[in-house]
């Protein structure tokens, strides 16, 4: 019997230091990053209660009809990220509370920064 490989097992951040990506957060292609989305619409205000491995958690100040939750969605991540609303769309999840939002045009790097700014974690 042939021994089991060992996988290497991945660290916080490479090795250039860089800060720890989290799952929710991954490129789908060179120039299109994913982020998980978990939407709880008919909030007060569009606000992140929590960003982790699981997914970022977004309060939105829409109700879910007639896909108002979902543009209130996009609107308030693009100003999040500073990008323009064109810049996103839902990849998945359209008609649930788990989404998968794309963003077009913007280094994941620089999507990790935004959103680890507006959680207060840089």
């Amino acid at each position: 019997m042939a021994p089991l490989k060992r996988r290497k097992e991945k660290s916080d951040g490479d090795e250039k230091g860089n800060s720890h990506v989290p799952r929710s957060l991954r490129l789908v292609s060179p120039t299109t990053a994913a982020i998980t989305v978990h939407a709880k619409p008919g909030s007060k205000i569009a606000s992140i209660t929590d960003f982790d491995d699981d997914a970022l958690s977004v309060q939105i100040d829409a109700p879910a009809r007639d896909g108002e939750a979902n543009a209130a969605l996009l609107e308030f991540i693009s100003s999040v990220l500073g990008v323009k609303k064109r810049q996103l769309s839902i990849g998945s999840g359209s008609k649930s509370r788990e989404k998968v939002v794309l963003v077009d045009d913007l280094p994941l790097q620089s999507v990790l920064d935004s959103l680890n700014k507006v959680c207060g974690r840089g």
